[in-house]
């Protein structure tokens, strides 16, 4: 059983090195996402609520890149296929439409909200003001869910599919983040 109030400097690594990957790819998938909507598809209202979202996750990834820098932490070697993919699925499903749009911020959002509970429940009372930042961090995620589903997101037909293959890939980004 692990101590509560020491946490695993290996599992801290691991927490860091791909909350500072996941960030950083929520970042990408909305400036692919503000890409479609600023040359192929016009929608001035769903453009102002993805450039709200990306303020946050900003502010998420530059927490984190800060904890790489002082924390002495290998970011993945995988950031550039990441930025590519994520500006991808971004652009991707805004092409869609704004349902798929939607989708694709709830569904990364329902993966983020499972995979930061489970750090919350590992951080140790020595990364107190960690644990703040990612509780926060995860509110932050928890009410883009919600926007989503409220401006369309659906998992209805095909987009039962979307969803999945989302929710997949960014479990394996994951997976593979934590470790290389």
């Amino acid at each position: 059983m692990q101590n509560k109030n020491k946490t695993d400097q290996r599992k801290l690594k691991e927490f860091i090195r791909v909350d500072h990957a996941g960030e950083r790819g929520a970042v990408k998938i909305y400036e692919g996402q503000l890409l479609a909507l600023n040359t192929v598809v016009k929608d001035d209202n769903l453009k102002k609520i993805i450039e709200e979202m990306k303020v946050h996750e900003k502010e998420h990834c530059e927490f984190f890149e800060e904890e790489i820098k002082k924390r002495n932490i290998q970011p993945t070697k995988l950031l550039p296929l990441w930025d590519l993919l994520g500006i991808g699925l971004g652009f991707g499903s805004t092409i869609i439409g704004k349902k798929a749009a939607m989708l694709c911020t709830a569904s990364v959002e329902e993966v983020i909200d499972k995979h930061y509970l489970d750090q919350i429940n590992q951080l140790g009372t020595d990364e107190a003001e960690l644990k703040k930042k990612i509780k926060k961090f995860r509110d932050d995620e928890l009410h883009h869910k919600d926007i989503a589903y409220e401006k369309g997101a659906t998992k209805k037909g095909l987009y039962s599919l979307m969803d999945k293959i989302i929710k997949t890939g960014s479990k394996i980004a994951i997976n593979i983040s934590e470790k290389i």
